[in-house]
């Protein structure tokens, strides 16, 4: 099995399958994708992936691209990657979808970067809307189903936030004032100290 990836200081797309095969305990290799280079071509990206984009997974003698459809092929194989309860896993797939398709304020002033000195950053009305909705999902899962996670226990969910965490830590992001009362902080502490998620960062960082 192998996944296709893009430069992990980076690539938040690329983040949410490699922390879902991690926890499903699935061996994997990595091929590894330089992004931003005039010489790397999206000819060269579609001999690994159809879409020209990353990630791409090759297993089982296909290839599966978008992050959303590897992690659903992975939870079709391995227990525990959706909650088992009906309501926590419709929610759950709920904000997965909400963070693949929205947001894109946050995602076009805030992106992703590793291996960046954090800053207070100035940031748009439109991203602050971003920001505040994503608090509002985060208190409403984490109150409703207990944490530490969103759905309860870890779940695919979670993966798809982590990039959340790093671009509000980046860009110094005051949870507090955008409507937190502790709880979504925690949250995202908690996904900052992912062993998992450091291991990728540690990598992002040579």
């Amino acid at each position: 099995m192998e996944l296709v990836i893009g430069t992990k200081a980076w690539s938040t797309w690329s983040l949410r399958p490699w922390l879902v095969l991690k926890r499903a305990g699935v061996s994997f290799e990595e091929v590894l994708i330089p992004l931003r280079r005039a010489e790397v071509s999206e000819a060269e990206i579609s001999q690994h992936s159809p879409s020209g984009k990353v990630p791409a997974l090759k297993a089982d003698g296909v290839v599966i691209w978008d992050s959303l459809a590897i992690c659903e092929w992975l939870a079709e194989r391995h227990d525990g990657l959706w909650p088992a309860d009906a309501a926590a896993r419709a929610l759950a797939r709920s904000a997965a979808a909400e963070m693949h398709s929205g947001f894109s304020s946050l995602r076009g002033e805030c992106p992703m970067d590793l291996a960046a000195e954090p800053k207070i950053a100035t940031l748009s009305e439109a991203t602050h809307k971003d920001i505040r909705r994503i608090v509002a999902l985060w208190r409403m899962m984490l109150d409703r189903f207990g944490g530490p996670y969103l759905a309860g226990d870890w779940s695919i969910a979670d993966a798809f936030f982590a990039p959340v965490a790093t671009r509000l830590r980046t860009y110094g992001v005051r949870l507090s004032d955008l409507g937190d009362d502790g709880a979504a902080g925690a949250y995202c502490e908690r996904l900052l100290s992912d062993p998992d998620f450091l291991a990728w960062e540690r990598d992002a960082l040579k």
